[in-house]
């Protein structure tokens, strides 16, 4: 029980802050939805109830991938996060079905419900809540990929470096993204179906919310997919090589792989040096670019084989 609770300790507190609130809101939601039957708020209640959960799931999963490797499980427990986290599609992808079936209802019978100012409050607090938490996913985001920025400097520069963050850091910024943008069109929806007789608005509104889920189901589930298999990361392998050839004794880099499992980046390169060097100066230039190169955050083992120099440079940048 204590190594459990160690492990979640080292979770992703992205994601943790994330299931939290969302659970708030979901509760808050779904009792608005029960006094005021408004379709749009069931909609926002079923989104929000799957990203807790996935979030949730997202949290344990990048905890437990921290377990060191044991005998029967040699390489570790990266790719556990991937694993769980298309466990967790599975149920976004129910409530995206059940959130679009609603919709549908609604628009071949229209009804207009009750509450407006309770669904307006309601998806207010909502929208700025689930704006915190993704003003925080973007902060985190930067923070992973090692870039500064302050202010609203923030948002752009997360949004162009998202797809370098950690999987669960990734999934919360993508589900809170489209969590806001929900909201938004939620509240909108309910303005038009209470200031105008078009109450089929609330549909329509359920519907883009239920396809918006899906998207996250889609992205989820492939770039977790991709994760299980494990996936080369061509950023951090074209960073990491850029590296290794700046180093003077380093001849040329005719092979680097940089495998990404979970959180963490496996890195192995061959190095081509110069053939009349002495082991012990062999020795020194592997632990100069071990060092060099765990600097890098999420890098947890580095493998360095060399060969001598064939006077043939096989190594080109792709940037």
């Amino acid at each position: 029980m204590k190594d459990l609770l160690l492990l979640l300790r080292r979770g992703n507190k992205s994601a943790l802050a994330a299931a939290t609130v969302n659970s708030i809101i979901s509760l808050i939601k779904g009792v608005a939805y029960l006094f005021t039957g408004n379709v749009a708020m069931f909609a926002e209640t079923m989104h929000s109830l799957g990203d807790t959960a996935n979030q949730f799931f997202v949290f344990v999963g990048s905890a437990l991938s921290k377990k060191a490797p044991t005998r029967r499980f040699p390489n570790g427990f990266g790719r556990l996060v991937n694993l769980v986290l298309l466990g967790a599609v599975l149920i976004v992808g129910i409530m995206a079905y059940e959130t679009i079936l609603e919709g549908y209802r609604h628009l071949k019978h229209p009804v207009e419900s009750s509450g407006f100012l309770i669904i307006v409050v309601v998806l207010g607090v909502s929208i700025i809540l689930e704006s915190i938490v993704l003003f925080k996913a973007m902060k985190e985001t930067l923070h992973e990929v090692g870039i500064d920025a302050k202010g609203l400097d923030i948002i752009p520069k997360s949004i162009m470096n998202v797809n370098k963050a950690k999987p669960a850091t990734k999934l919360v910024f993508l589900e809170d993204s489209v969590a806001t943008g929900g909201g938004i069109l939620a509240l909108l929806a309910v303005l038009i179906s209470h200031y105008t007789p078009y109450h089929h608005a609330e549909g329509i509104a359920s519907i883009i919310i239920g396809i918006l889920m899906f998207y996250v189901v889609g992205k989820t589930f492939l770039d977790n997919a991709a994760g299980v298999l494990g996936e080369a990361d061509e950023y951090m392998q074209e960073k990491i090589a850029r590296m290794v050839v700046e180093d003077p004794d380093i001849k040329d880099l005719p092979r680097i792989s940089v495998l990404k499992e979970g959180d963490e980046f496996h890195v192995e390169v061959k190095v081509e040096v110069d053939p009349a060097i002495t082991i012990a100066e062999a020795d020194d230039i592997r632990d100069r670019l071990e060092e060099n190169i765990r600097k890098e955050r999420g890098v947890a083992d580095v493998v360095v084989e060399f060969d001598e120099d064939d006077k043939v440079n096989t190594w080109e940048s792709k940037q």
